[in-house]
């Protein structure tokens, strides 16, 4: 079938969603419509359609809305800053154990990365290469500038301040379990369980850099969970039998931002910026986020 749809004025737009019961000043409309696209805030409005119907339920109106886009894009960016520090902790422990067991250059070599095909490790090699040749980093020229007769790539520890996240994902992923053993006991918990936080982690950091919704999205990547008998606060269940956090929801990667904070930052003032984002907007449903209603006391945000 043929896409024929024509692109509609802001004007248009605004009375279309006027049309099918959107409770809203027109011309206020129209101004939010000019500075956050149609398409962007209907993702905000698709839990208020009517089954089967492109209308609005009652009482849907611009204000519930745009409270939603707005605590969605501060959430966002509390959820960028906590990946941040737990991105640079992890490429900290990582990069420290790596050098230490095969020198500066060690990245060069397909043999240090064991669970890697050898088509992954060249694209990672690649993607190194490229990551390297884009940076103006003055560390950088000074290094070629100095070595460069001699070496045509970074030590690591200069190149990992030049990765990605997704680059660090792969090179945690492929080096050896007793290597990637110790990063994970720098944060107390399997290798495992680190790779699978870390690739969460990493999906969620794309959503947020690309302004993409995020507080009742299902989870493409849903992080493993603590063994039961150990870390049973991370399997705790309601009345029904259900588990109380679910682990395709935004709202366990807070839990497991917050857990990785205790360690890398104690004196963290981000627990208590998600309160008070959640306190400023408390009509906010949080079930869609995957969390009980009472969820700042669960034990693992409360500890």
């Amino acid at each position: 079938m043929e896409y024929q749809k024509e692109p509609l004025s802001f004007e248009e737009q605004a009375d279309r969603m006027l049309d099918r019961g959107l409770m809203a000043d027109r011309d206020a409309l129209i101004q939010r419509l000019s500075v956050v696209s149609y398409y962007r805030l209907s993702g905000y409005l698709y839990p208020f359609r009517k089954p089967d119907s492109d209308e609005y339920i009652s009482g849907t109106s611009l204000k519930i809305i745009w409270d939603r886009y707005c605590f969605d894009r501060r959430l966002r960016m509390l959820m960028l800053d906590a990946i941040e520090r737990v991105e640079v902790a992890i490429r900290t422990q990582l990069i420290y154990h790596f050098s230490h067991e095969y020198g500066a250059f060690g990245h060069c070599d397909e043999r240090h990365f064991p669970n890697l095909k050898i088509e992954s490790y060249i694209e990672l090699r690649e993607n190194l290469i490229v990551e390297t040749s884009r940076s103006k980093e003055g560390f950088k020229q000074h290094f070629f500038n100095k070595y460069g007769d001699a070496h045509k790539n970074l030590p690591v520890w200069m190149v990992s301040e030049l990765m990605s996240m997704g680059s660090l994902l792969t090179l945690l992923k492929g080096i050896e379990g007793r290597l990637a053993g110790k990063v994970s006991a720098h944060f107390e918990m399997p290798d495992e369980l680190l790779l699978s936080w870390l690739r969460s982690l990493y999906a969620a950091r794309n959503i947020c850099a690309h302004h993409s919704r995020l507080w009742n999205r299902v989870l493409g990547y849903p992080p493993g969970l603590p063994q039961k008998n150990k870390y049973p606060n991370w399997h705790l269940k309601n009345a029904n039998g259900k588990n109380l956090l679910l682990n395709d929801r935004v709202g366990i990667l807070l839990m497991i931002c917050h857990t990785f904070l205790k360690q890398i930052s104690p004196t963290s003032q981000w627990q208590q910026r998600v309160n008070q984002l959640f306190a400023e907007y408390p009509e906010i449903p949080v079930k869609d986020m995957g969390l009980p209603e009472d969820w700042n006391n669960h034990p693992i945000w409360k500890s």
